[in-house]
């Protein structure tokens, strides 16, 4: 599947819209002062390895830069969810393979963090979904997880999605689902890409050896997540 391209006139108009939307969601400064915002990688407990697939975000913003003229930071910081810091992001990342927990007083700052005006883009990397199924109901036992209709915005607000998340890798054969979680006034606050791997996707061409167009379908829905939390 290859997307279409985006106009120059889309690119432009992306540029303006997050120009004024960087610091709205959450009133800190950002935490590199030389781009408008950056997006940090959660490092969370529990034995699961939030550190994987540790080129992707990396290639992920250089793509990002290139194809959307948004004034992001090249390199991700790593953020605790017990760190005030994490109030400096407005986006932030979460992978894994296995087991992740979160005490008490993390669920509740990353509710505050969320409700706040903060997106949280939870990427399964593989054996991670019945771990964050039950420590996201810590943050929020009041809401779940719903999958978000083809049409969904976030499938082509910048590159064109229109059969829903790409697949990258086949793991367990099921097809590719986008869930989200939403605040109370319908604005989408957790993005959750299941049977995808778009993290695989991301890391350089030599790593998973991914054909290039699948690839570069990963990079284009990676741009399109980013795009989507900072103009809405």
């Amino acid at each position: 599947m290859t997307p279409v391209q985006p106009s120059p006139l889309h690119r432009y108009t992306v540029a303006l819209l997050l120009a004024g939307a960087s610091f709205v969601l959450i009133p800190v400064a950002s935490a590199q002062s030389n781009h408008a915002f950056q997006m940090a990688r959660v490092k969370y407990d529990g034995g699961g390895d939030w550190y994987s697939d540790p080129e992707s975000l990396p290639e992920l913003l250089r793509f990002v830069r290139a194809e959307t003229a948004m004034d992001i930071a090249p390199e991700p910081e790593i953020v605790e969810l017990s760190s005030d810091k994490l109030f400096q992001f407005p986006y932030v990342y979460m992978t894994g393979h296995g087991n992740i927990s979160l005490s008490e007083r993390e669920a509740l700052r990353l509710r505050r963090y969320l409700l706040g005006g903060g997106f949280l883009h939870i990427d399964d990397n593989y054996g991670l979904d019945r771990h964050i199924r039950r420590e996201m109901a810590k943050v929020f036992p009041d809401r779940e997880f719903v999958e978000l209709p083809f049409d969904h915005p976030i499938y082509t607000i910048h590159f064109q999605f229109i059969n829903g998340l790409p697949k990258i890798h086949e793991h367990d054969g099921k097809p590719p689902q986008g869930f989200g979680l939403f605040d109370d006034g319908g604005r989408l606050m957790v993005f959750y890409t299941y049977e995808s791997d778009l993290g695989d996707g991301w890391e350089p061409e030599d790593v998973h050896d991914d054909p290039p167009d699948v690839r570069q379908s990963a990079l284009q829905m990676g741009a399109n997540i980013l795009v989507y939390a900072m103009t809405y």
